[in-house]
Order: C-alpha cells, then structure tokens, then sequence
C-alpha cells in the first residue's frame, strides 16, 4: 500500500496538526477500550510535537495519560540524566506535563543501569518489547535523518538484514553518541500505522529517495519501513526534492 504524503507550510504547522492528529489517535484507540501503545522518537520536529501535545493537553486532557503504553524506537546508549537521551527530553516535554503512570513509560536501558554492556541492554529491551499488550504498537513515529536512517538503522549497518531481534544493540554510529539501541524493522513494521516526521531542506534528498519508486534499503534504510499504513508528515522544505 502507497504512503499517504501530507505536506504542511512550515515546521510550526506540522507540529501543531501532527500534535493533534496523535492526540486524536489515541482518544479513537481509547474509545475502543484499549490501552494505546505508541513508539516514540526524538529529535528537533519530533519534541516540537511533544511540546504542543503538552499545551493541548495541560489543562482539559482529551487523552487518559494514565491508559497510554510509551516505548522508544530508539536510545542512545549514555547514562539516565543524559541531554543525549531521547526519553529524558520527552520527559521534559510531555511526560512530565500531562500526568502519565510510570509503570507504563518502557525506557531503553541507560548505560549507567545493571546490563553488563550494550548487548545485553538490547537483549533486555527485545525481550520486554515481547511482552507488550496487545501485541503491535497502535502507532510508531519516526524521525529520518539526511542520509535516510530511521531510529538508529543507518545505511549499510548490519542490523538493516537483522529479522530474528526486536532490538538491536548499535556501535560506530555515525552520529554521536556512537553507542546505540534501535528497534528493527522487524519491530517497527508491526504497527497499525507508522509516522515519519520530517522538517528542513536538510532532509529533503533523503525523504525523496525514500518515497522513489526504486531503491535500496542499505543506502536509504526508511525504505525498509513496510508497514501497510504509513504518513510521511513533511514541512515544505522537507517535501522540496518530491
């Protein structure tokens, strides 16, 4: 199944609708009477969302943030109070904002926790993941670098052919810091939908290799995401190659 493809003026508007597009997800999801379960990422467009998700939601909650299952597609491997980590800033904005049940955040290890070394940090993480109710995350947002990588699955790496793990261990990473743990493909195809959010020129050649009708998933590893319902939310600049 083809992508949908929304393309909003400005990275401002695509963190406003994108904040309320999720908001409105996890109420239908609720409504249901499920509990949602939603894989977050990070990055600069991604805690934009966070923060205007937090304004919407401050005062009159739509969402019970109490009922919501949090995961991570990605983490970089450093110690729990680390700016690098991607849970510690959406803490800051969101979690610590609306009132959510701690029992429900599902953090990646930190390197500063009982796993004697990053393999077996992975290997904890792939294991909790299996555990999940009900089974495949309801939503897994994405964030995709200029080179096309997606959680922390870049181009070339050996964890792109890995179909046996849901989480993955990472070293050498191309962007600092070197030591990672990503969710595979394997993982992040089983969601109901899956949302790549995008902003800046910068991110332009790798959002229109990605969407091209050929292509490799070595070089480009957002390919690798086939999931039968998938948004590519881009800002103008990002859409600027399409």
């Amino acid at each position: 199944m083809s992508p949908r493809v929304e393309v909003l003026p400005s990275a401002e508007a695509l963190a406003t609708r994108v904040a309320a597009e999720i908001v409105a997800k996890l109420v239908a999801v609720q409504a249901e009477g499920r509990v949602p379960s939603i894989a977050l990422t990070g990055g600069t467009i991604a805690d934009a969302i966070y923060r205007s998700i937090a304004s919407l939601e401050s005062d009159e909650p739509s969402v019970d943030w109490m009922q919501v299952d949090f995961w991570w597609g990605d983490e970089r491997y450093v110690p729990a109070d680390s700016s690098d980590r991607n849970d510690r800033a959406v803490g800051l904005d969101l979690l610590d904002v609306v009132t959510v049940d701690p029992a429900r955040v599902h953090a990646m290890p930190a390197a500063d926790e009982v796993h004697p070394d990053l393999e077996a940090a992975a290997a904890s993480y792939d294991q909790l993941v299996r555990t999940r109710e009900p089974g495949d995350f309801d939503l897994v947002l994405l964030g995709v670098g200029p080179d096309g990588h997606v959680a922390s699955l870049f181009p070339g790496f050996p964890q792109l052919d890995v179909d046996d793990r849901i989480a993955v261990a990472v070293t050498d990473s191309p962007k600092p810091p070197p030591e990672r743990i990503s969710l595979t493909f394997t993982a992040l195809n089983q969601a109901g939908e899956v949302w790549f959010l995008v902003s800046g020129e910068g991110k332009a050649d790798a959002v229109a290799r990605a969407l091209a009708d050929d292509g490799s998933v070595h070089d480009t590893p957002a390919r690798g995401i086939t999931a039968p319902h998938r948004t590519w939310w881009l800002d103008q600049a990002a859409a600027g190659s399409l």
